[in-house]
């Protein structure tokens, strides 16, 4: 074979494996009464990560939450707020909780993987406002966490509408800590000298 038939195929063989590499886009949430609207005076705390798989199409969820004033009855993201990290919106995924979450508890621990292919892993009305299928429900989502415009909530007892809330941001990278913690230390050697 030739050299330049080999680089081709070479350059061929690269970008197949590249397509079928996965991004998984990481998200992290800090549930809280006063981050929800309206604000409730509950001292429940919460943190949830959301991990969105590009090629799987999955949404993998893990969040644990406790001190809550009633307890829970219904868990699931709301997409999408007119503007990022304020007011409020329809409810995205599962309801009227997601599978598996702890209900009737005021404190505990949920992980699960929402299959973004399936309509179960939606609210239907979700579905049938943004597009009517599956994978235009998964593009309107995803959209809509990555701009700031989705939050997780937890509803209990005490607060129907929602006790704590939190707005998804993306998680930072370890790579990128790593570069604020270097830049930190060269600022401050640079202040010394």
């Amino acid at each position: 074979m030739s050299r330049r038939l080999l680089l081709t195929l070479a350059a061929a063989m690269l970008i197949m494996v590249s397509r079928a590499h996965a991004t998984v886009f990481q998200y992290q949430a800090f549930l809280d009464g006063p981050s929800e609207s309206p604000a409730q005076p509950s001292p429940g705390i919460g943190y949830a990560t959301a991990n969105y798989d590009n090629v799987a199409h999955t949404l993998a969820l893990n969040c644990s939450f406790s001190g809550l004033l009633g307890a829970t009855t219904a868990s699931h993201i709301h997409a999408a707020t007119v503007t990022p990290f304020v007011s409020t919106a329809g409810v995205a995924t599962t309801t009227p909780s997601f599978a598996g979450f702890p209900l009737g508890v005021t404190s505990g621990t949920f992980a699960n993987t929402l299959d973004l292919t399936q309509a179960s892993s939606y609210n239907p009305s979700y579905v049938s406002a943004n597009g009517g299928t599956t994978a235009t429900a998964e593009a309107a989502l995803t959209s809509a966490i990555a701009q700031g415009r989705a939050y997780w909530n937890i509803h209990s007892q005490f607060a129907g509408g929602g006790e704590i809330r939190g707005f998804l941001i993306p998680l930072p990278e370890p790579g990128s800590i790593s570069l604020l913690g270097l830049a930190g230390v060269g600022m401050l050697r640079r202040r010394r000298a």
